[in-house]
């Protein structure tokens, strides 16, 4: 009877396993002249913009039900309620504040600026997968670095994720220092309702989220500190929505430090040790990293955008599936 049961129940999980994959909304890229549209089962999940500003990135950022996850500004100055502080911070994006000592994190004249080369975007069942190069040049017109950028956007059965995966590449004659500086790195800039309350707020238009880390600790005593992930959450409309974000074990220096504000940035920063260590505040080239020419380092993270607060979408075990190749 054993031999017969066996081989049925190993059937029927595999049926189950299949439906559950089969279940995951359908990817769907659509290209323009500047952007490339990503829709999730026929819904907008973001939109790669890789000309006309600074350098790419991410906008909007939706949850799956079409909640705005991310500020509007600078993209858009007229939503009602937020604050208008550092217009470099363009929803999700990937930069630094010195390399070679240019600053490519701020908008400025005298800063550096990321320009597209190439954008190729496929979509494969639910996942949707966007690979572009691009360069970074100075303001003097020196190109200090070059990086290919691979990101993966897909629905998982509790939410939405962004694989983010960076290498940056020296040129074949120099080397390239990556600069000890909080400005940086891997970013999001979120919705103000989903800040907690905090000072900065000029409007007093905070919102009632939560800061934590994977160490428990929560709101403005998060920045500056190391830890595998961090998770921004906060009500809306009888929901409770997240971000939250990973540092991949294979990062240098994982895990990361965190420029993390409870007025809304949230970014992996792997580079500002004087600024986030007390105790390198002395010297500050302690966080210098250097690509040798013609080498290249590789850096990962992953967002992932639930409902429920760290506990009840168990970010915990979220990274650790993150950790684990999954």
């Amino acid at each position: 009877m054993t031999p017969r049961i066996l081989p049925l129940l190993t059937f029927v999980g595999f049926v189950v396993a299949v439906n559950a994959s089969a279940a995951l909304p359908e990817a769907k890229v659509v290209r323009t002249s500047d952007r490339v549209r990503v829709e999730l089962g026929g819904k907008l999940f973001t939109e790669y913009v890789y000309q006309g500003g600074p350098r790419p990135y991410f906008y909007p950022v939706l949850a799956e039900d079409g909640t705005r996850l991310n500020r509007d500004f600078p993209m858009k100055a007229d939503t009602p309620g937020e604050e208008l502080d550092h217009p470099h911070h363009r929803s999700l994006w990937f930069t630094h504040g010195a390399v070679n000592g240019v600053d490519f994190w701020t908008e400025r004249k005298d800063t550096g600026t990321i320009i597209n080369d190439t954008v190729k975007a496929i979509a494969d069942g639910s996942v949707a997968t966007l690979v572009s190069t691009n360069r970074w040049v100075g303001p003097d017109g020196v190109v200090h670095c070059t990086d290919e950028t691979t990101v993966r956007l897909s629905a998982v059965p509790a939410g939405r994720q962004i694989d983010y995966e960076v290498t940056l590449k020296a040129p074949a004659d120099r080397a390239v220092v990556l600069g000890d500086t909080k400005e940086g790195s891997m970013a999001f800039r979120v919705a103000q309702w989903l800040t907690p309350p905090h000072l900065f707020n000029k409007n007093k238009t905070d919102g009632k989220g939560t800061i934590v880390n994977a160490e428990g600790i929560r709101d403005a005593a998060t920045w500056g500190k190391a830890s595998t992930w961090v998770d921004y959450h906060a009500p809306k409309e009888g929901k409770i929505y997240g971000v939250a974000m990973f540092d991949h074990p294979k990062n240098p220096r994982h895990p990361t430090w965190w420029h993390v504000r409870d007025y809304g940035l949230f970014a992996a920063n792997p580079f500002g040790k004087h600024d986030f260590e007390p105790a390198h505040k002395a010297n500050p080239k302690a966080g210098d990293l250097t690509i040798p020419a013609g080498g290249r380092v590789t850096f990962r993270w992953r967002f992932y955008f639930h409902e429920g607060d760290e506990k009840t979408a168990r970010i915990a075990e979220q990274f650790a599936a993150y950790a684990a190749g999954k």
